[in-house]
């Protein structure tokens, strides 16, 4: 059988490459795991032990770090499509009357179907708030103007 040594030092290059394609931190765990078995065997001991290191030490790993990872991460959500309109100011072009399922916005240039979130009628020409979008409706707040 060849050194153990060398079958851990091509899983470490195997999970790395798996990693550097994905880069979605699904593989550098268990080449950690199997760095952590490389030494194991490095130190003379078993097979055996040398799995139980792998398999111990990329979950441990796996369970430490992936939380830090997630919090810490600076993981951008950039607004696409419908989600650009939320949060945003638009103008009422229809007056939105949820019992009789009517109502339109104007927001960041385009119209949309819209209810009032409240329940209360809106007049058109008042500025709302978008809270949020379901379907192709969006779901609006007046804003309040300053007198």
């Amino acid at each position: 059988m060849s050194n153990p040594i060398y079958i851990w030092l091509g899983l470490i290059v195997v999970f790395a490459i798996v990693e550097a394609l994905t880069l979605s931190l699904t593989s550098i765990w268990f080449a950690f795991g199997a760095l952590l078995a490389m030494i194991a065997s490095s130190l003379q001991l078993s097979v055996a032990v040398q799995i139980i290191v792998f398999v111990i030490g990329s979950a441990a790993l796996l369970a430490l770090t992936k939380p830090l990872i997630k919090k810490y991460a600076l993981l951008k959500n950039v607004k696409t499509n419908s989600d650009r309109i939320i949060d945003e100011i638009g103008s009422v072009t229809e007056e939105i009357n949820n019992i009789d399922a009517k109502g339109k916005i104007k927001a960041l240039g385009q119209i949309w179907t819209a209810r009032s979130e409240t329940g209360e009628n809106i007049p058109e020409g008042k500025n709302v708030r978008v809270l949020r979008i379901e379907g192709v409706k969006a779901y609006v707040t007046p804003i309040e103007e300053d007198k």
